[in-house]
């Protein structure tokens, strides 16, 4: 027979990183929110669906807003990059 071993699942990769979350109280909080949220969105949207155009509206001004801090973000590594990679004159 086979020793144990100290993940809960040794063929998962993902094992030791979900053991480490959950040892946090703060990572089930962050993991539960979320879903509530959901939910309560997912009822109101039921009984006044033009919050749906509202919540559409928001996700795509989230969206575009990182995009943008993204693309900058992007843009300074590119930077970074070809002015390290530049012969000297």
């Amino acid at each position: 027979m086979s020793e144990r071993s100290s993940t809960p699942l040794p063929t998962c990769p993902m094992a030791e990183t979900c053991k480490g979350m959950m040892e946090k109280p703060f990572s089930r909080i962050a993991l539960v929110v979320p879903g509530l949220v959901f939910i309560v969105a997912g009822i109101l949207i039921i009984f006044e669906p033009r919050i749906l155009a509202w919540i559409l509206a928001a996700a795509f001004i989230l969206l575009g807003v990182m995009m943008l801090i993204m693309s900058s973000f992007i843009r300074k590594i590119g930077m970074r990059f070809q002015n390290m990679h530049r012969p000297a004159t």
